[in-house]
């Protein structure tokens, strides 16, 4: 085959998204507060928007500027959009009608209101007043601690060593050999030093702190003024696997201790902390704030509101629409103008356009869920963000943006919107049935099963087919293990078992 290189020519049909089009898709993902600071950001960028003022008094002080209602507005007041394939001859004609009393300088930096600084400042202030101090890390406790004895200095640098590889989020487990942490060459002398320093950092609090293994850590929280203190250290230290796999016969025939003994023992062992570090992890709520408020009426019927009373309503500057038609103008601050109200009204529009999808979204999944509303989790039905979207009439894709990283204040409390999206399966009648649904009669039927002889997988598949449920046993299994049940063996109790 012969290979050459030239130019050529052809004609290809692509498609790709306007920017005016990218911008919707981002402001309808955003959730309030992000939608909050983003229009703040276009604000402190763009001149041209303004926020319109909540104080009803504020066209009263003065403010040429605050727009009245729209349905108000008079011929000369309607919003004005730049298009530069055309003249936009009628809009100018309304701007040179208005009466301007305006100073014919332009200034293009950009002056903040006295109203702006100080909401500027009020913010900063409350960020600083609700900021979060850092709490104390478990390597600060522990060196705290290790401060406060009079040891060697070299134990001190390796006890400082231990401690710097120790991680709350693992629970505090020395996970690294003492052989590792030391450098090349050390000596038998070495090894006791760091033998040493475990010691001494295994005696700081919490107890168990610095444990190499499950086993370790829960020997070191035990002590000999116990009641079962024997019995205790000769199941840690010889039986853990079995206590966790409910082996409690073997356990039994190879101690010669009895049943009842031993789940005393057990039930004695889980008042023991396995993870002793883990009290130290930086834990992060989110303060989720609803972006939709859900309401009931006195008819018992729900009406979906926009809680969206934080983001500030903008429109375009009568000044600058003013300076575009100033004769005195230059070509390049008519320029500037024109961009800058292009990207305004895009922005406008795209919250608008925001508003109007996200509420029809909201409203068609409430009129879905109504069940679920009304009786609880019970009575979730499936439902797919295909069905809504066909139901608004928007690409699936728009659902999928609409509801990401949403909330919903419901009477059920604040849920995220993706929460009434649940798969499912058809019943026997041919009637649709959430997963949801199947998880909490799962969760029934294992609270309600006979602990001397607890259902299997097997058995949870009859019992859920007799319920109009049809489940494939991989299926309980898996949301089982899900929902942190353990198996049929783990949930036996071997007190009611007849001996």
């Amino acid at each position: 085959m012969r290979m050459s290189m030239g130019l050529q020519a052809r004609q290809l049909q692509t498609q790709k998204l306007a920017p005016r089009m990218i911008q919707s898709m981002e402001i309808l993902q955003l959730p309030t507060m992000a939608l909050q600071e983003r229009v703040e950001q276009e604000m402190s960028e763009n001149p041209l928007l303004e926020q319109l003022e909540s104080d009803p008094l504020a066209h009263d002080e003065g403010d040429d500027d605050y727009p009245p209602d729209k349905d108000a507005r008079s011929e000369n007041e309607k919003e004005l959009v730049v298009d530069n394939d055309h003249s936009n001859q009628e809009d100018f004609e309304r701007l040179q009608n208005m009466i301007s009393e305006l100073p014919n300088t332009f200034d293009e930096s950009f002056k903040r209101s006295a109203n702006r600084v100080s909401e500027d400042a009020d913010r900063r202030h409350d960020l600083m007043a609700n900021a979060v101090s850092r709490p104390e890390s478990l390597n600060d406790f522990l060196l705290h601690q290790l401060a406060e004895l009079d040891i060697d200095d070299d134990v001190e640098q390796m006890a400082e060593r231990i401690i710097s590889t120790l991680d709350a989020r693992d629970g505090g487990y020395l996970r690294s050999p003492l052989a590792d942490l030391m450098p090349a060459g050390h000596t038998a002398d070495d090894l006791a030093t760091a033998d040493k320093a475990l010691a001494i950092v295994q005696s700081l609090e919490p107890t168990g702190i610095a444990a190499r293994d499950l086993s370790e850590c829960l020997l070191m929280q035990i002590k000999p003024s116990f009641p079962h203190f024997e019995e205790m250290r000769r199941l840690i230290k010889d039986h853990l696997s079995d206590l966790a796999e409910n082996r409690l016969p073997q356990i039994a025939k190879k101690t010669s201790y009895s049943i009842e003994l031993i789940q005393t023992v057990r039930d004695e062992l889980h008042g023991l902390n396995p993870k002793p570090g883990a009290a130290f992890m930086e834990t992060y709520v989110p303060n989720v704030t609803p972006d939709i408020i859900l309401e009931v009426d006195e008819a018992g019927d729900y009406t979906v509101r926009l809680d969206d009373d934080r983001v500030p309503q903008l429109y375009i500057s009568e000044y600058y629409r003013r300076r575009l038609q100033d004769p005195n103008s230059s070509a390049e601050e008519r320029e500037f103008i024109k961009n800058k109200i292009n990207s305004a009204q895009w922005l406008i529009d795209s919250i608008e356009q925001r508003r109007s999808t996200l509420t029809k979204v909201a409203e068609a999944i409430v009129a879905h869920q109504k069940r679920f509303l009304d009786e609880g989790p019970e009575a979730i039905e499936p439902l797919k963000m295909q069905q809504i979207a066909d139901k608004v009439g928007v690409h699936v894709t728009t659902v999928s943006r609409a509801v990401d990283d949403k909330w919903i204040q419901t009477p059920r409390g604040i849920l995220p919107l993706k929460r009434f999206f649940v798969g499912g399966t058809q019943t026997e009648d041919g009637d649709d049935v959430a997963w949801d649904t199947i998880r909490l009669k799962l969760q029934e039927l294992i609270d309600k099963e006979d602990k001397s002889d607890p259902h299997s997988d097997e058995k949870l598949v009859d019992e859920l087919k007799k319920a109009g449920m049809t489940v494939a046993r991989r299926t309980v299994t898996k949301y089982r293990k899900k929902m942190g049940i353990p198996s049929s063996r783990q949930r036996r109790d071997w007190s009611l078992v007849k001996k």
